[in-house]
């Protein structure tokens, strides 16, 4: 199996915490590939350093590629999407406009998004800080679906959702991970078990396991040690 992404001997300081301390780790190309921890760990700043968001030291390749120490801008336009948690979504614009701002290709994917979120079809003239969480939930991710992703960073997109949205979720995931290779942090384990390939886990800024999802999630007492939570139903 190829490796899309390959990072090694990642280190993050941001202040005076050293974040990231050394991590190294593999995203095959294809499918879902979660990014699993304790709240903070490090996850959300692995992805943005992935992005380049935050300084870092060591290898960041895509695709045989050097990523590391470009610029962001640089770095979307070479085919790395963001799905950032809370949604960040501008209150003031329109569902529309939302969209429309996200645009970075010739002929951005509507199409997509449409089949995905027919709801946003319909509230395309509503402002988007009137919609509700879940639904800001969809514009998050249709911005980044409008763009043709070599990989797909996605940071806890069921966090504060109804279980009837979570679900809805992980189908969209579900859908996604046939288009493009996804890079996942998620919490809930019944999501990263219906649609994860393969995990990383992340504990006090290094890796502490790699293999595949159901794995680790079949092991009860691992899944517990490293996350501190019961494994998933």
């Amino acid at each position: 199996m190829t490796n899309l992404l390959e990072v090694r001997d990642l280190h993050v300081y941001l202040g005076e915490s050293h974040v990231l301390q050394g991590i190294s780790f593999d995203v095959p190309e294809g499918g879902v590939t979660a990014l699993l921890g304790r709240n903070g760990v490090g996850k959300t700043t692995t992805l943005r350093a992935l992005l380049g968001l935050v300084p870092s030291r060591g290898t960041i390749d895509l695709a045989g590629s050097t990523i590391g120490g470009t610029p962001t801008h640089k770095i979307v336009r070479r085919g790395v999407g963001y799905v950032p948690e809370d949604r960040d979504v501008f209150a003031g614009l329109t569902v529309d406009e939302n969209l429309r701002l996200s645009e970075r290709d010739e002929k951005p994917k509507y199409d997509l998004v449409y089949d995905l979120f027919p709801e946003l079809e319909q509230r395309g003239k509503q402002l988007a800080g009137t919609l509700s969480g879940g639904q800001q939930q969809m514009v998050a991710i249709a911005r980044a679906l409008l763009n043709e992703n070599r990989v797909l960073l996605v940071d806890e997109p069921t966090k504060g959702l109804a279980p009837l949205l979570v679900t809805e979720v992980a189908r969209v995931l579900e859908r996604v991970s046939e288009l493009t290779t996804v890079l996942l942090v998620e919490q809930n384990l019944g999501v990263v078990q219906r649609v994860a390939r393969d995990a990383v886990v992340l504990d006090a800024g290094q890796v502490v396991h790699v293999g595949p999802a159901r794995e680790l999630l079949a092991d009860k007492p691992m899944v517990h040690r490293m996350l501190g939570v019961g494994a998933a139903a």
